[in-house]
């Protein structure tokens, strides 16, 4: 009986290597790091790390194509940041419809804008409130991607508001209530969008971070930030209604958050934007988006805004 020859996960490789798993995607992508996929999941076999860590070293020795590379080289290796479900549909999509591989990484809007900035990424999800506009992304996307071409494509609108306890105890209905001394609030990490919306909405009311109780403790998801509220460790939190449904929180609406895609305009890239483009604005997607539930896809392939 055959044995299954050993390999590791995307995490595990970053942790042997030390590295991070933008990294590790970098260099699949790259071809420098061959993987394969057991389901949604990519592995990379024993024997090509080893192979990798002796070429880094200068001792690898030829290996023939078909064993170094399992992905076709047909097969264009393309990475999608970001969070939302929505982004996995896309992924499935574009693996139907065209010589993709898409690996995903859940990197907060403002990294994933920077690593696709350094060329570590090649679609990239944002949902950034700029409050001196009252507009979403294109104040942060045009500041980040200076001296780039973009192409930026919405991918839906959903509602984001504040997490509470069913019944909502503390009366909390507006941005001005979490600087109540009787508000405890749970936060998301840097970068994140709901983290930009907070920050943006705080300086908009004259509200400072260090008197906000709870603004230090940071989750990296909307469904760990709505668990610390149904588990009774914050008051409130903020988040998309969706997730709301799943951890069974209360939802209080406060407006409707653009959710884009950012990609490079490179000569590599038109063909990769031409299948985003077929994918978002086909009515398979739309409609398979739309059962998802939460998302609003009227605007659903429109671009928003390109450069170059």
């Amino acid at each position: 009986m055959m044995t299954e020859p050993q390999s590791y996960t995307i995490e595990e490789i970053a942790s042997l290597l030390k590295v991070s798993k933008l990294t590790v995607y970098d260099l699949v992508k790259k071809g420098k790091l061959p993987a394969f996929r057991v389901g949604r999941q990519m592995r990379i076999t024993a024997d090509d790390l080893r192979r990798y860590i002796d070429g880094q070293k200068g001792e690898t020795s030829p290996v023939s194509s078909a064993v170094s590379r399992p992905v076709e080289a047909a097969v264009r290796p393309i990475i999608i940041s970001g969070q939302d479900a929505a982004l996995d549909l896309l992924g499935v999509h574009l693996e139907k419809n065209g010589p993709y591989q898409s690996l995903r990484t859940y990197t907060s809007s403002l990294n994933g804008l920077i690593a696709l900035y350094k060329g570590q990424c090649d679609i990239v999800s944002v949902h950034l409130f700029d409050g001196q506009t009252g507009e979403y992304n294109r104040p942060y996307v045009e500041k980040l991607l200076t001296g780039h071409a973009y192409i930026m494509v919405n991918v839906m609108r959903r509602p984001i508001g504040f997490y509470v306890s069913k019944g909502n105890p503390r009366s909390i209905q507006t941005w001005r209530d979490l600087g109540r001394s009787d508000v405890v609030i749970v936060n998301r990490e840097k970068g994140a969008g709901a983290r930009v919306l907070l920050d943006e909405q705080l300086r908009l009311h004259g509200l400072s971070p260090s008197a906000i109780r709870g603004y230090e403790r940071e989750e990296t998801s909307h469904l760990s930030v709505a668990s610390a509220v149904a588990s009774g460790l914050a008051d409130v939190g903020i988040g998309t209604e969706k997730v709301a449904r799943m951890a069974g929180v209360e939802f209080i609406p406060l407006m409707n958050e653009q959710y884009d895609v950012v990609m490079l305009r490179t000569p590599e890239n038109e063909s990769l934007i031409a299948s985003v483009l077929d994918v978002l604005r086909s009515d398979s997607f739309r409609a398979e988006l739309e059962a998802l539930g939460g998302y609003d896809v009227s605007q659903t392939g429109r671009i928003i805004a390109e450069r170059g």
